[in-house]
């Protein structure tokens, strides 16, 4: 399908999990998208998992799309400018950014066992520089540089990942307070853009069958999970939205987006939208 045709994506984060599903969507339907990311070679990264930028690349292109990799460590500020400097240069346009770059895996490789850390008083004060620097701040840059591109279109999405985390006091202090600030921080931007016609929006997912769930899929229940792809099929249907201006500054998760467009997951499935009761 061409939903997107002529449309241009940057998804950050892009060499696997929700990055790399949501680039591979918006290529199905016609998108050039630009992925970003670290990881250059497979099982390397802060996390050893399966995936990377380039493999990305040649699975979006292996199915007729367009997609243009960029290895950007979004903590670089340079980095981060060149990336949108290669497409105000290629296409002089932008037209949704999805924030998916994190830094939460760091817990792989900061020298703790998290799951032996009983509380924020036993993890390294590193750990919040990485989900703050490779979180918050990597969304909040990418963001400001997109609406360079967006304000003299006087169009464009801008969409920030979260979770329900914020929303509670049980699911880790750095990040609860990473997620939380993402949530505030999508509620300003949205402010100061609704009068450029740029929506700002908070999605939270549900669960995702990403590299690292699967590697540890006989811990969880699997019976109500999203495919990494669902979250870029609904961003299709929210593109198309010509109401999608109403939404700015909200937190949406992608089922209840699903329900609304009437978007079933890859598998045809229908995702029942989590809540701050049951994530």
């Amino acid at each position: 399908m061409d939903l997107l045709k002529g449309k241009i994506a940057l998804v950050t984060g892009a060499s696997r999990g929700i990055g790399k599903g949501t680039a591979i969507a918006l290529a199905k339907e016609g998108a050039t998208v630009y992925i970003t990311g670290r990881t250059d070679k497979e099982e390397t990264g802060s996390a050893p998992l399966s995936g990377s930028l380039y493999a990305t690349e040649e699975e979006i292109r292996r199915n007729n799309g367009k997609c243009v990799s960029i290895r950007c460590d979004h903590t670089n500020d340079v980095d981060t400018v060149k990336v949108f400097q290669r497409i105000t240069a290629d296409c002089n346009r932008l037209d949704i950014l999805v924030n998916c770059v994190w830094g939460g895996y760091e817990h792989f490789s900061d020298g703790t066992e998290f799951w032996k850390e009983q509380g924020f008083w036993d993890m390294p004060f590193l750990r919040w520089d990485k989900m703050f620097d490779a979180g918050i701040r990597a969304h909040f840059v990418a963001s400001s540089l997109a609406c360079k591109l967006m304000i003299p279109q006087q169009s464009g999405l801008i969409v920030n990942l979260s979770f329900w985390a914020a929303d509670r006091n049980d699911r880790g202090t750095v990040y609860s307070a990473a997620k939380a600030a993402t949530n505030k921080m999508t509620e300003c931007m949205a402010y100061e853009l609704r009068d450029k016609n740029i929506s700002v929006i908070t999605l939270y997912p549900g669960l995702v069958r990403t590299e690292s769930v699967m590697r540890n899929k006989d811990f969880f229940d699997l019976s109500n999970s999203e495919s990494t792809e669902f979250t870029g099929r609904v961003l299709c249907g929210l593109l198309n939205d010509s109401g999608m201006i109403q939404k700015s500054g909200k937190r949406i998760t992608s089922a209840e987006l699903a329900i609304e467009y009437k978007i079933s997951d890859i598998d045809g499935n229908q995702p029942v939208p989590l809540t701050v009761n049951n994530c």
